[in-house]
């Protein structure tokens, strides 16, 4: 006779089990991109795929609502919804990295080489580097809203 004690272990093993399944190994998502200097959440970005690449576009300035300020002359005021800062993600054959992106930061209007890996189902680390050479660049992480 199986007790509530031992169906619950049952449980927990099938959803153990089951766990990896349904982990994310995909960048595609919504995600929160966080400032590097004071710590805030700073815009919502939509990883999708098109064309058998990943683009990236803002789905909003956080907090609801701003407009991009300050930011270079190109984006100073907009509403940045819909603009696409992130071309040409693809897979590396690795699980969780992807090379040959660009990424455009809207408050210097700069375009940069990218890469991005996850780390874990949760998180996104980005990187962005100058003159094709990874080392002269930084990482910044973004966190999956869904």
């Amino acid at each position: 006779m199986k007790t509530p004690f031992t169906r619950a272990l049952g449980v927990l093993a099938l959803l153990l089990l089951a766990a990896p399944a349904f982990a994310q190994n995909t960048p595609v998502g919504t995600w929160r991109t966080i400032d590097d200097e004071t710590g805030e959440p700073k815009s919502l970005v939509r990883i999708f795929e098109e064309g058998g690449v990943l683009v990236g576009e803002i789905q909003t300035l956080l907090p609801e609502g701003r407009r991009c300020t300050p930011c270079a002359r190109r984006y100073e005021g907009q509403d940045l919804r819909g603009e696409r800062i992130i071309t040409g993600l693809t897979r590396n054959g690795t699980r969780n990295e992807w090379t040959g992106g660009r990424i455009i930061d809207p408050a210097s209007g700069r375009t940069y080489s990218m890469t991005a890996r996850l780390d874990g189902a949760n998180r996104l680390v980005l990187r962005g580097y100058v003159l094709g050479i990874r080392a002269l660049g930084r990482n910044q992480t973004w966190e999956r809203v869904r």
